[in-house]
């Protein structure tokens, strides 16, 4: 195996275009954590706010100051990904973890960044084996909106049958997979994007569809079990104004402020990354439960591209790169 791989930088806060390619040390795993060869990753909103410097109102100095000033210390992005165990930290730890070279995988890298690369390192906690009848495209996609969604809505607000959940940003990543994983449980979804996307979100299980610039939320006369919001607009306060008396408010892009004072009924914070979690959304995926609307949007050179996509607001489901897709002849889309 080479010692460098190709891998996408960010290098500096701005536009799509100061995405660039290069060469890079291929990373070296530590005990309890694998090398993976990168068949596909997922491109997500975080990764478009990551390269502008666009963080959550009250996050801007913070994030700045831990992630970098003037661009972000750790160069290469994206944090989910679905490729191949090349090699374990400790090679000794195989029997225990349950993980061998040559397994395929799917994971989140948390705050190590490094997927949009050939290769990436995850630990051994945050991945879960790709089940043999999906893509790795598919599974890539599937990891981040599907567990965000699935560690609120059942850990959480804990939705039981008959709730009546209200999704706001549903055709979104994480707004699709909540309205997937509500109607699953059972609830009555109601689903808030642009009217052209409503087609897709009914046949994803959404019960009744709002179009946002017909019906304002502000507007809305209704009242719901739980109320999700996938993309910052509602806010605490719009949140429960819209929850009943003993709702739930699911804010996944709150502000500073938001995140700090979120407390009984407001529900706030970032998911935590689980194998077992994965590893329940990719079965769903295996069986045809859950759908991770991947667009596969081409190698590591589609970056900016789709970075531009993100940016417009106009991304459905989820766009996912192949960064060597020749060296994945199976399972890439």
């Amino acid at each position: 195996m080479s010692t460098h791989m190709t891998a996408a930088c960010v290098d500096r806060y701005g536009p799509p275009s100061t995405i660039t390619i290069f060469e890079a040390p291929v990373p070296e795993p530590r005990p309890g954590e694998v090398l993976i060869r990168v068949a596909a990753a997922a491109v997500t909103s975080g990764d478009a706010r990551l390269r502008a410097g666009r963080f959550p109102r009250g996050f801007g100095v913070p994030a700045r100051l831990g992630i970098g000033v003037l661009g972000p210390r750790r160069r290469i992005p994206g944090a989910v990904l679905s490729g191949r165990i090349e090699r374990l930290g400790d090679p000794s730890a195989g029997s225990q973890s349950g993980f061998s070279p040559g397994d395929e995988v799917a994971g989140m890298t948390g705050i190590r960044l490094g997927a949009h690369a050939e290769y990436a390192v995850l630990k051994l906690t945050a991945l879960a084996p790709k089940p043999t009848g999906i893509s790795h495209a598919d599974a890539a996609g599937a990891l981040f909106g599907g567990s965000t969604a699935l560690h609120f809505l059942r850990a959480r607000a804990r939705v039981q049958p008959g709730h009546r959940v209200l999704v706001n940003g549903a055709s979104g990543s994480v707004g699709s997979a909540a309205v997937q994983l509500a109607a699953r449980a059972g609830a009555e979804v109601t689903a808030v994007s642009s009217s052209g996307n409503h087609p897709l979100l009914r046949r994803l299980g959404a019960a009744t569809t709002i179009d946002y610039r017909e019906t304002p939320l502000a507007r809305l006369d209704e009242r719901f079990d739980v109320v999700f919001d996938a993309v910052g607009s509602l806010g605490r306060a719009g949140g429960l104004r819209l929850a009943t008396e003993d709702g739930s408010v699911i804010l996944t892009a709150a502000s500073l402020a938001e995140t700090i004072t979120a407390r009984g009924r407001v529900i706030a914070g970032a998911a935590p990354e689980r194998g077992e979690d994965f590893a329940t959304i990719l079965e769903l995926v295996a069986r045809g439960e859950f759908d991770p609307l991947v667009e596969a949007v081409g190698g590591l050179d589609a970056l900016p591209a789709a970075h531009t996509r993100i940016d417009s607001g106009r991304k459905v489901g989820n766009l996912v790169i192949l960064p060597d897709a020749a060296e994945f002849t199976d399972g890439i889309a």
